[in-house]
C-alpha cells in the first residue's frame, strides 16, 4: 500500500496550491452548471459561514455542558427550525449532519415509540408512496423494519387512500414529502395526516428539500400546500439547513411534535467502565462548525435574505419552465409547488440528453418513473437559466438525430 503522509511536513502555501489545482475538473457550481450537491447565496454568505465555521473547528458538540456556546447556537437554529414548521409549544429537536441522518432518527425514534405502545408488532412497518426519498428504506433495513411502497396518484403525489389501504397490522407509521425530491410535489399532508391520527400511527414529513425556505415562498404569496406542524397528525418533520437554508454542510434538523416524541430517538447504555452514555446523533463526537455556521448564516441572512433566496429561486423556476416549454414536445410532471421540478421532452430519452448535457459541462440528473430530467433551481441559477435551455434545445436535437456522444448521464440523489 501507498503511504500518502510526506516524511517531512509541507508548507501550506504548497499544499494550498496542489488542492487549488485538485479542483480543476470538478463541477463547475459557480456557473450554474449542477442540478444538486451545493446551495450557493453569493460570496458575502459564504464569507460568513466559512469564518464562522473556522471559530468553532476545534471545538465538540458532543459536549455542550462544557461549551454553552455551542449549546446556545444549537438551541436557537433548532428553536428557528421549530418556528418554521408550526411546531406546537412542547416541540423538540435534533441538529444532525444531514437529512439521511435526520429520517434515520425519525424512524428509529417511531421504532421505539412502537416498542413502548405497539409491543405485539415483531417487525415494524412503514408504508410510504413510491415518491418517498431512499433513505427511508436505508434507515428501515439498518433497524430491522420494513417499507411498503404504494403507487402514487395521477397527479405524481402521495395517494391517501392508497396508503391507508395499504396499512397492516404491523405499520406503525406512515412517510410523505415536502417537496418529494425527484419532481418537487408536496404530497396531501391534511388528509394523510387525517389517515395518521385516525389510525393512531406515526407521522413522518420528510421536508429536507424544502422546509426552511418553503415559508418564505409562502410569504412571497406563491400557495405553498400545507405540510407542516399545523397538521395535527403530523408526528416529525425532517428540514435540511444545507439544502434550502443555504447554510453549511453538513445541517439538517429533525423537529418532533412534543418532548414526549423526541425522548424516543435517545440511545442510552451503561454497561461499560465509564458509566451512562447518552445521546440522540447518530454519532458520537460532533463538529462544531456546521452548528456555529448555522447560527451566522441565519443571523447574517435574517428572514429578509430567505425571502430573497425565495424569491430568486422561483423566479428561476418560472423563467426556466417558460423558455422550456417553447421546446417541441415539452412536458412538465406534476404541478411543482416549490422550486424544483421535472420535465420531458416527447421523442427525446432522458439518459440520452443528460448525457449529451454532461458531455457539456452540465450535471443534469435524471427520473425513471416517470422518465424526465430533474431541476434544482437556486439563486445561482438565475443568470444562467438562458444558457442552459439553449443546451438543452441542442442536445435534444442532437439525441433526436442520432448525433449526441455517448456518455453515462450523471447521477445524483
Amino acid at each position: 500500500m501507498t503511504n500518502y503522509i510526506p516524511e517531512q511536513g509541507r508548507p501550506w502555501d504548497d499544499i494550498r496550491e496542489e488542492m487549488q489545482g485538485m479542483r480543476g475538473r470538478d463541477l463547475d457550481w459557480r456557473h450554474g452548471r449542477h442540478g444538486a450537491y451545493v446551495w450557493y447565496a453569493g460570496d458575502d454568505l459564504e464569507d460568513v459561514l466559512r469564518e464562522a465555521y473556522g471559530m468553532f473547528l476545534v471545538e465538540n458538540g458532543l459536549g455542550i455542558r462544557v461549551f454553552p456556546s455551542i449549546q446556545r447556537m444549537e438551541a436557537e437554529v433548532l428553536a428557528t427550525a421549530a418556528d418554521l414548521l408550526s411546531a406546537p409549544e412542547g416541540s423538540a429537536g435534533i441538529f444532525t449532519s444531514g437529512g439521511t441522518e435526520s429520517i434515520f432518527l425519525a424512524i428509529y425514534a417511531a421504532r421505539e415509540w412502537a416498542r413502548a405502545t405497539l409491543p405485539d408488532i415483531a417487525v415494524p412497518e412503514f408504508v410510504a408512496p413510491h415518491s418517498a426519498h431512499p433513505a427511508l428504506n436505508k434507515a428501515a433495513h439498518l433497524l430491522g423494519m420494513t417499507v411498503t411502497r404504494v403507487p402514487v396518484g395521477p397527479d405524481f403525489r402521495a395517494d391517501p387512500a392508497a396508503l391507508e389501504a395499504a396499512i397492516s397490522p404491523s405499520t406503525i407509521g406512515i412517510y410523505c414529502s415536502a417537496p418529494t425530491y425527484s419532481l418537487g410535489l408536496v404530497d396531501p399532508v391534511p388528509a394523510i395526516s387525517e389517515v395518521a391520527a385516525a389510525r393512531g400511527l406515526w407521522l413522518h414529513v420528510d421536508a429536507c428539500v424544502g422546509g426552511i425556505l418553503a415559508p418564505s415562498v409562502r410569504e412571497l404569496g406563491y400557495a405553498v400546500p400545507p405540510f407542516d406542524f399545523a397538521n395535527a397528525g403530523v408526528t416529525s418533520i425532517s428540514a435540511d439547513l444545507h439544502k434550502s437554508g443555504f447554510l453549511a454542510k453538513p445541517a439538517s434538523t429533525v423537529t418532533f411534535r412534543t418532548a414526549g416524541h423526541h425522548a424516543y430517538a435517545r440511545y442510552r447504555f451503561d454497561d461499560w467502565p465509564s458509566g451512562l452514555y447518552q445521546g440522540f446523533n447518530f454519532t458520537g463526537s460532533r463538529p462544531g462548525g456546521p452548528i456555529a455556521a448555522a447560527w451566522a448564516g441565519q443571523q447574517f441572512l435574517g428572514r429578509e435574505g430567505y425571502r430573497r433566496l425565495a424569491a430568486s429561486s422561483m423566479r428561476t423556476k418560472e423563467a426556466l419552465i417558460t423558455s422550456l416549454g417553447e421546446i417541441p414536445g415539452f412536458r412538465l410532471h406534476g404541478q411543482s409547488d416549490l422550486w424544483s421540478f421535472a420535465f420531458a421532452l416527447d421523442g427525446v430519452a432522458a439518459p440520452a440528453l443528460a448525457g449529451a448535457m454532461f458531455k457539456r459541462g452540465w450535471v443534469t440528473g435524471v427520473t425513471t418513473s416517470p422518465a424526465g430530467i430533474h431541476v434544482m433551481p437556486t439563486p445561482v441559477h438565475e443568470p444562467f437559466s438562458d444558457e442552459y435551455v439553449h443546451a438543452i434545445r441542442e442536445c435534444a436535437a442532437e439525441v433526436q438525430a442520432g448525433s449526441a456522444p455517448e456518455a453515462a448521464p450523471a447521477r445524483y440523489n
